[in-house]
């Protein structure tokens, strides 16, 4: 195996590893969305019961102060999550970059081989042809 080889081979890996940090950071952000959706509905919720109950209407004003807290977390959590997504895209695009210039090379390499290659063979092939002839009397 050549060290050409062995590049592509370990650029591969990068630009595996980079997608699978991209799709853990998207899962993470779409977990993080849904947590706010569901924090949203929980809060309406507790609103219509609050509404309901003479009770509720005294407990509501604490749930509601940590639910707004909740909501902030997730909002700074998510946004990171984001800022990690894109500088994650961006060393994926990176990799993915270099993985196709050594991949490149290699193709270029090998175009270079079978060229060289075909040049061997039509050569031997035309001292054969040359020396039957010169056997044959050149006629």
């Amino acid at each position: 195996m050549s060290t050409l080889d062995s590049l592509i081979r370990l650029h591969r890996w990068q630009v595996d590893e980079r997608r699978r940090q991209v799709a853990e950071l998207e899962a993470l952000s779409a977990r993080l969305r849904g947590e706010l959706v569901r924090l949203a509905d929980e809060r309406a919720r507790e609103q219509s019961a609050a509404g309901a109950s003479f009770l509720a209407q005294h407990v509501y004003p604490g749930y509601i102060r940590r639910a707004l807290e909740r909501q902030k977390t997730l909002e700074r959590s998510l946004a990171e999550a984001e800022a990690q997504i894109l500088q994650a895209r961006d060393a994926l695009a990176e990799a993915f970059q270099e993985l196709k210039r050594y991949e490149i090379a290699a193709a270029n390499r090998e175009r270079l081989r079978m060229n060289a290659a075909a040049r061997r063979e039509r050569l031997e092939t035309d001292a054969i042809a040359i020396e039957n002839f010169r056997r044959a009397g050149g006629r």
